[in-house]
């Protein structure tokens, strides 16, 4: 009758069984009797935790009783598997936690490099145009890299944008809207007009004096005039750095609308580039969760559902939908309850399976720098049963899910994910052709 024994405990004299087939082991056959160390070596090698061994056909030392040896191996082998259930959960949990902490550095070190690759194109504009052009063009390319990776793009909340204003608002318009693109099965050379233009969809505004870089309904009509004067003195500063003409269009029409309301021009969706389309509602949406003045931010979900009440007859309504999809109805960075009532931050949204976003969890038993995020898509019986405002939040588990007043977003490849991006549509209607459905 065989045993099981850990394969440090093998001895000269065990009479051994290894299970897979003789292609899964060196040895001519797959019972038979040790007789060396070296054999027991090899054994070791082969990444087992445990063999089976029959005391009956055992040679141990007389010393030895093999009745004794056989009951004290399964004895230390239920204690081991006992202290392995506990110890595979703890390793399982360090492995998520550190998972997790390397998907997060590794968002914020590239949100970081964007932003200071951003200041860098922004403030080489007035001496050095063609350089900022060039650096801005650049850092569209390293990110069309970073998209192209196989499978689903998961949108990733960081930890917030303290520092610069401009840049992480330039970087948060940038990435999603790239990411739209990528949906829409965006060529390369689309892709770079749409990332470069997205950058410097603001350049205008280094020619305006701060009070009115940012809209404000308490404006006077002089200041409403220069506000929007941004736009023009955008495509005069693009010109001067000699962007493309697609480029070129996204700074020229990140304010128009796809009904005509827009400025400065007041066009209507078809008199648009379909990149401009896209940056106009991202530029929107960046702009209602991270307004100048914070007391008048919006959460995530609050943005998008304005946008979806509002915005429909305003905006292009294809790429309103695509942003829909893509932002989940709750984008990153939503305080949510879930449906067994705890509260939630969603810190991550998978393009492909927006309604089952990865969730931040109040715990009170776990420690906050030890909680693994919960994936919505993994838990068939949980979901978000409503999205809430801060204020609504018992104090404890707001300052848990530690919500940040400002909301800065990144990508993050899944590439053991089920299914790529698919392309949709281009904005307003046009089916893509063939040709770019295949390469998309």
């Amino acid at each position: 009758m065989s045993a099981t024994i850990a394969v440090e405990e093998l001895r000269v004299g065990m009479f051994v069984q290894l299970d897979g087939g003789w292609l899964s082991h060196p040895f001519p056959l797959s019972s038979f009797q040790l007789t060396t160390e070296e054999q027991i070596n090899t054994i070791r090698g082969l990444g087992l935790q445990e063999v089976r061994w029959v005391p009956e056909k055992s040679e141990l030392p007389e010393a030895v009783d093999p009745v004794a040896a056989a009951a004290a191996a399964a004895a230390a082998a239920e204690a081991r598997r006992s202290e392995s259930a506990a110890d595979a959960a703890a390793r399982e949990r360090r492995a998520q936690l550190d998972a997790q902490r390397q998907a997060q550095q590794q968002a914020e070190r590239g949100f970081t490099e964007a932003a200071r690759s951003w200041r860098e194109a922004f403030d080489a504009v007035s001496a050095q145009p063609v350089r900022s052009a060039g650096v801005a063009g650049a850092l569209a390319g390293k990110l069309l890299q970073g998209l192209k990776a196989d499978g689903d793009i998961a949108i990733r909340l960081l930890a917030g944008a303290q520092g610069d204003r401009g840049a992480a608002h330039a970087v948060n318009v940038t990435i999603i809207s790239m990411l739209i693109g990528r949906t829409f099965g965006f060529d390369d050379a689309e892709m770079l007009d749409l990332g470069t233009g997205a950058l410097l969809h603001d350049v205008g505004k280094m020619d305006l004096p701060d009070r009115v870089h940012h809209a404000d309904d308490r404006f006077t009509a002089a200041e409403t005039n220069a506000f929007r004067d941004h736009v023009a003195k955008g495509v005069a500063q693009g010109k001067r750095m000699a962007l493309s003409a697609g480029a070129l269009a996204v700074v020229a029409q990140h304010h128009e609308h796809a009904d005509g309301s827009g400025f400065p021009a007041r066009l209507v969706a078809d008199n648009m580039s379909p990149a401009a389309r896209i940056v106009a509602i991202v530029n929107r949406y960046d702009n209602l969760c991270n307004p100048a003045l914070l007391a008048r931010a919006m959460t995530p979900h609050e943005a998008v559902s304005m946008l979806f009440a509002q915005g429909r007859g305003r905006f292009d309504a294809g790429v309103l939908n695509a942003f829909i999809r893509m932002m989940g109805v709750y984008p990153a960075g939503s305080l949510v309850q879930l449906t067994d009532e705890r509260y939630a931050m969603v810190v991550g949204v998978n393009s492909s399976r927006p309604l089952k976003p990865r969730v931040l969890v109040h715990d009170p038993k776990t420690p906050r720098n030890e909680a693994v995020l919960l994936n919505l898509e993994d838990s068939p019986e949980l979901g978000i049963r409503r999205s809430l405002a801060p204020a609504k939040l018992p104090p404890a588990a707001l300052q848990y899910l530690d919500a940040r007043p400002r909301v800065a977003y990144f990508f993050e490849a899944l590439p053991n994910a089920a299914s790529a991006a698919q392309p949709l549509d281009s904005p307003g209607g046009r089916p893509l052709p063939p040709e770019e459905r295949a390469a998309a």
